[in-house]
């Protein structure tokens, strides 16, 4: 190959890699940071607790190191296991596919309301995410993830904590719309 003929390619592929790039960032399959992660993940947390009149949460890095350390030990042990006596409220999602991002998660987890008990409202085995999700009480969310290859763990920390017994009908509204 000549000389004019490697420059060209070099070119062609400076000029396509990076809209290349960005195109993956933005459908999911990487992240140019962990920040970005977190507020994906922030604003699907707030847009559903919006629904449901639930105040804003707000990133908390000390929450956010406690939930990318958990997420490093999910993948790396390749199981799904909530860490005991954190004192945090806490949601945990793994999946394998090529186009995952953090509001995958949260989607997953609010697809819980579908099971939720409006009527005698309390925990749930099948609703605990969804009703951390926009438990009211909870003011601060620490967010982690750890990939490899096609695989995502994802971990939400909460504080205060949600799901508590006998708070769940001032902690839990219908949503609004």
């Amino acid at each position: 190959m000549s000389v004019q003929a490697v420059s060209i390619l070099l070119i062609i592929i400076s000029c396509l890699s990076g809209p290349v790039i960005q195109a993956i960032a933005q459908a999911g399959y990487a992240y140019d940071s962990q920040e970005s992660f977190e507020q994906e993940v922030l604003e699907a947390h707030n847009a559903y607790r919006a629904q449901h009149n639930a105040p804003p949460l707000q990133l908390d890095d000390n929450l956010s190191k406690l939930a990318t350390n958990w997420a490093k030990h999910l993948l790396a042990n390749n199981r799904m296991e909530h860490r005991q006596n954190s004192g945090y409220g806490e949601n945990i999602y793994m999946a394998s596919g090529g186009n995952l991002g953090g509001a995958d998660a949260v989607d997953s987890w609010y697809h819980e309301i579908n099971d939720y008990n409006w009527r005698a409202p309390s925990f749930q085995m099948n609703t605990g995410h969804f009703t951390q999700v926009v438990w009211k009480s909870s003011k601060r969310l620490g967010v982690g993830f750890a990939r490899r290859g096609n695989t995502i763990y994802v971990v939400c920390n909460y504080d205060p904590p949600g799901n508590y017994n006998n708070m769940y009908r001032e902690n839990v509204s219908p949503p609004s719309n």
